[in-house]
């Protein structure tokens, strides 16, 4: 069972990393992509993320090293230090854990990362999405697959139970660690794992939630599919801009246009989340009464029977990196050979003071927000180049990724 499953999910020749934690699922994944590597299926390695927030934790690790280098298998563990006691505790430690397992794995040439969130994780999900009032999109729980941080996530295991994994692991002989942090009811999933068990004599289980999120990621393809189609027709790129047909957006069906302003917007602001939708309501309504509004660290423009979705200047004002690298997660600049390694260099928003600087840069057709908010190359207080503006020899600017793509990877 657990060997079609990753021969499903999983299929080629391409290294395969576990993100092992010692739990039972974890470990049953690892030793089942383990046992397929031995029966000529593609190498497996293992990552561990001691996330420092329990005494315990680096013992754990030391553990799963330690079954790894037993059983021949490749093993890693990375530390996280970067909890400030703020926010969601869950939701940054797992942010975190995500951040760090894909750069190991970039860094290694390896693609694929497998995760063993199982038929109960998919159950639980949807029982805290439904809390929340989510839509089709929440309701459809965890992808078996989706692309993100450079990687692809895989999980194998949505179709198997927690239970059939003990059995599993039992079956092989080995033992796991239990996360004390699984009863703690502090935390929202432990308290839905709880309710599941109270719900189940009605008829509520994990089976049954589990067959749903299959059902409504089923129609959540359908409206993907049409919210490209949708892009296709309405959308076109400028400068890193978004520039929509708004009579064309109105036209559309109101979860296509919503989907399509959400994608807009992520695609412009890099944004892990999208906005509340109440918040998207009520941009929309400011843009009817108004030629412009904010949302998101996007500004939204109304003109000529378009709506331009750009980067709200104040949003980048602030942000700097060293050319070569990417700057607000999407601009990419090149300049003539050695650039890169000019140490008093860096790439900032150009600014209106560097737009000042710019005597020509009507002539790029842009709007003057837009420019404002384009990378620009600096040395000091000097500007040495504005791609977008015009401005510079030798200067490009590009980003790193289109809409379209954007779309179908998310």
């Amino acid at each position: 069972m657990l060997a079609a499953a990753l021969e499903r999910a999983c299929p080629g020749e391409a290294p395969l990393v576990v993100a092992v934690s010692g739990g039972g699922d974890s470990l049953a994944l690892l030793l089942a992509a383990a046992a397929r590597a031995e029966a000529s299926g593609p190498k497996v390695s293992a990552v561990t993320v001691d996330h420092g927030l329990r005494p315990e934790a680096a013992a754990e690790a030391r553990r799963v090293a330690a079954i790894c280098a037993t059983r021949g298998i490749s093993h890693d563990t990375l530390v996280w230090q970067g909890w400030d006691g703020r926010g969601n505790l869950q939701d940054a430690a797992r942010q975190a854990r995500l951040r760090l397992i894909a750069g190991w794995a970039r860094e290694r040439g390896i693609g694929r990362v497998a995760l063993a969130h199982t038929r109960d994780d998919q159950a639980e999900t949807v029982l805290m999405r439904l809390a929340r009032g989510a839509g089709v999109d929440g309701l459809a729980g965890m992808a078996p697959e989706r692309r993100a941080g450079g990687v692809t996530w895989l999980r194998p295991f949505l179709d198997i139970s927690r239970a059939d994994l003990r059995l599993y692991l039992e079956a092989c002989g080995q033992d796991w660690i239990d996360d004390p942090s699984n009863d703690d009811r502090r935390f929202e999933r432990v308290r839905v794992r709880q309710a599941l068990d109270l719900l189940r004599p009605l008829g509520i289980g994990a089976a049954g939630l589990a067959a749903t999120a299959t059902r409504l990621a089923s129609a959540r393809a359908a409206l993907e599919a049409a919210t490209v189609e949708a892009a296709a027709r309405l959308v076109r790129e400028e400068a890193g801009d978004l520039l929509i047909e708004a009579g064309g957006l109105a036209a559309l069906p109101a979860e296509i246009a919503r989907r399509l302003m959400l994608a807009g917007l992520g695609w412009v602001s890099g944004a892990a989340y999208p906005p509340r939708a109440r918040a998207l309501e009520a941009t929309l309504a400011a843009l009817t009464r108004g030629p412009r509004a904010t949302l998101h660290g996007c500004l939204l423009q109304r003109a000529r029977g378009r709506i331009r979705i750009g980067r709200e200047p104040a949003a980048v004002a602030g942000l700097s990196c060293a050319p070569g690298s990417l700057w607000d997660g999407r601009w990419r600049l090149s300049g003539p050979e050695g650039a890169e390694r000019q140490e008093a260099l860096e790439i900032r928003a150009l600014g209106a003071a560097g737009l000042a600087a710019c005597p020509d840069w009507r002539a790029a057709g842009l709007p003057r927000t837009t420019l404002i908010a384009s990378p620009a190359v600096w040395r000091g207080g000097g500007l040495i180049a504005a791609p977008m503006a015009g401005h510079g020899k030798d200067w490009s600017a590009a980003v790193n990724c289109s809409f379209t793509a954007y779309l179908l990877s998310h």
